[in-house]
């Protein structure tokens, strides 16, 4: 969705943060049940055979379910073997600056970066990705700046072509990274990312999952030929297809910023998921 008079996209103004805590509670009750029988007098010579202890059922064994098994382990030599040399996670973001600096380059990362809670924001925006909506405030990248363009088709409100270019400097900026160093720079990490999924609500999940699952799910949007019709809700422009309006937040973005740049982001997603889920040795 994008805002008519606002230049946010609805994706990063409508913030709705989802947390789920999931408390389960069972009570099993065991009754026991006796049958009273009025007394009845006894035949003067007939002795009662002892009454047989009754033996108690079998009890199944309680069992702890076991955690979710790692699809996509990272490799043991990256900084999971060294925590020491990491900065804490509170305390990363110095580290994460000078990191992306030698990277993208001084001028990228002061134009895109948002350079607080960076760990913490690249998680919770990759956790949002594959959803409805991502959360506004807790993105690690700045806004794309000026407001959505849009043209009319015979009545009907498109967006316009001239839109894309809105996004050049932050697609300029990606498809200038190198993958493998980035991929470097997260497994030596990775420690950290792991810490601020679990804050999340996740204590015994994977992040490099949740990545690889956001990373399939932008590789898995639509191609849509021909000018996209938009439709004015209450603030926000909307996709008029109900079915391209309902995609995950991460592929409402590629359809946003134009096919030429979707396909240079993706094309370096294809080659950092290789990376992830083949590292080499």
């Amino acid at each position: 969705m994008w805002n008519a008079t606002d230049p946010e996209e609805s994706f990063r103004n409508r913030v709705i943060w989802w947390s789920a805590v999931i408390v389960g509670a069972a009570l099993i009750g065991v009754g026991a049940y006796y049958r009273f029988r009025s007394p009845q007098p006894a035949p003067a010579q007939t002795v009662q055979a002892p009454v047989e202890p009754q033996q108690a059922a079998p009890q199944t064994p309680v069992t702890t379910p076991a955690a979710p098994a790692i699809e996509h382990p990272i490799p043991s030599s990256s900084g999971q073997g060294t925590p020491t040399t990491l900065p804490s996670l509170d305390g990363s973001d110095p580290t994460m600056v000078d990191a992306l600096t030698k990277l993208m380059g001084q001028p990228a990362v002061s134009q895109l970066l948002v350079p607080k809670a960076i760990i913490r924001h690249i998680v919770v925006t990759v956790d949002n990705l594959p959803r409805a909506k991502v959360a506004a405030d807790l993105r690690p990248v700045q806004p794309t700046p000026g407001q959505t363009i849009v043209n009319q088709q015979g009545g009907t409100t498109v967006l316009s072509q001239r839109n894309y270019a809105r996004y050049t400097p932050f697609v300029d900026a990606v498809r200038a990274l190198s993958m493998k160093s980035l991929a470097a720079l997260y497994f030596h990490l990775y420690p950290l990312f792991q810490q601020a999924y679990q804050s999340l609500g996740y204590p015994s999940q994977y992040f490099n999952d949740r990545l690889v699952a956001a990373i399939d799910s932008m590789l898995a949007t639509p191609q849509v030929q021909g000018p996209i019709p938009l439709v004015q809700g209450k603030v926000f422009w909307q996709f008029a297809n109900p079915q391209l309006e309902a995609l995950p937040a991460g592929q409402k973005l590629l359809l946003r910023m134009g096919p030429q740049n979707a396909a240079v982001i993706e094309g370096q997603l294809r080659k950092l998921r290789q990376l992830i889920v083949n590292p080499p040795n």
